[in-house]
């Protein structure tokens, strides 16, 4: 099963790793679920963020942390086991593209589209159900969304679809309008 076009590199080969285990124990919507969250999580604090990101952080820190935060989310089993496997592997700075990749998977599995959308904030539910049914419309295949956050966009989304992307951004909007001017003076 190893859909070496969805996902690759070391993010890819976690991803797959976690994706048959939990297939092959019946619990990929759980599994999910809980990496959802854990997205979610990622992408509303900063804090966190900085934790997966940095590597000024040990080991024992990111454990310590990461068992405390899964377990106020009521994250146990397979993904709280991966996620100390990650850990301890020095890999949680690849955590993100862990999700993206299971995501890419699943959504392949189910026959759904993946997409991944870069937000200058976090999106509300509302937000990603009408970006849903948006590219539903325009690819006529449900679709499966991966949010990420990038501050430096300032506002407006980046949205790639299969090798289709879409940019909206403030950012490049604010560059477009800049190099213009630089070739009308």
């Amino acid at each position: 099963m190893a859909a070496d076009h969805l996902v690759s590199g070391m993010a890819g080969r976690y991803a797959t790793a976690l994706f048959e285990l939990a297939e092959s124990d019946a619990s990929l919507d759980a599994v999910a679920g809980d990496l959802k969250r854990i997205e979610a999580l990622i992408n509303e604090s900063a804090d966190l963020r900085r934790l997966v990101e940095s590597p000024a952080f040990g080991a024992d820190d990111q454990a310590r942390a990461f068992a405390a935060v899964l377990e106020r989310a009521g994250i146990k089993g397979l993904v709280a086991n991966f996620v100390g496997l990650v850990i301890r592997n020095r890999r949680l700075f690849a955590l993100p593209a862990m999700i993206v990749g299971f995501g890419r998977l699943l959504a392949d599995k189910r026959g759904e589209m993946s997409a991944d959308v870069t937000s200058a904030h976090p999106l509300s539910e509302a937000q990603i159900a009408s970006l849903k049914g948006a590219l539903k419309s325009a690819t006529g295949r449900d679709v499966q969304i991966n949010t990420k956050i990038d501050e430096g966009l300032l506002g407006g989304l980046v949205v790639k679809v299969g090798s289709r992307m879409i940019d909206s951004s403030l950012l490049t909007k604010l560059n477009s309008l800049k190099i213009a001017m630089k070739e009308a003076s």
